[in-house]
């Protein structure tokens, strides 16, 4: 759901009021990227993939089997986050290929969301719309030709 126009000023409002009050907190979180963040979770899950490993490992070979269940629960979940932050790494704009050697302002811009192209006038044989705008589309030709 978007934000209102007075939700959008209140929380610039608050922006300048911690960009004014604290500038190097603004500075560090103007600073990191979010590629930065993802390639660091992914290291991280893959360290914790390895000791996942050596935790399975010895619980099998020292035939214990509640500690081999801990380091497979270990390489399970560090496969999880590895794999959702590579997905988001490759998903996130990296500011050293976008062209643009400086870091986006910290703002908030129509409500964190994307600004797009205008869009051309939809025709009915259109699938391009998701499935939820063709239903919204539908109700409202019901409700328009049955009078509601």
């Amino acid at each position: 759901m978007p934000l209102s126009e007075e939700e959008l000023r209140l929380l610039e409002q608050m922006e300048r009021a911690l960009v004014a009050e604290d500038p190097k907190l603004a500075s560090t979180m103007r600073g990191t990227s979010l590629r930065a963040v993802a390639r660091r979770r992914v290291l991280i899950a893959a360290v914790g993939f390895i000791v996942g490993i050596a935790v399975l490992m010895t619980g099998a070979v020292l035939n214990v089997i509640p500690v081999a269940i801990v380091g497979f629960v270990i390489m399970l979940g560090s496969s999880y986050v590895g794999l959702t932050s590579w997905r988001n790494q490759s998903r996130s704009p990296d500011p050293k290929s976008g062209g643009s050697a400086s870091h986006p302002p910290f703002t908030v811009i129509d409500g964190g969301r994307k600004k797009r192209a205008p869009r051309a006038p939809r025709t009915r044989s259109s699938s391009r719309g998701s499935m939820m705008e063709r239903f919204e589309e539908r109700w409202r030709r019901r409700r328009d030709q049955n009078g509601f």
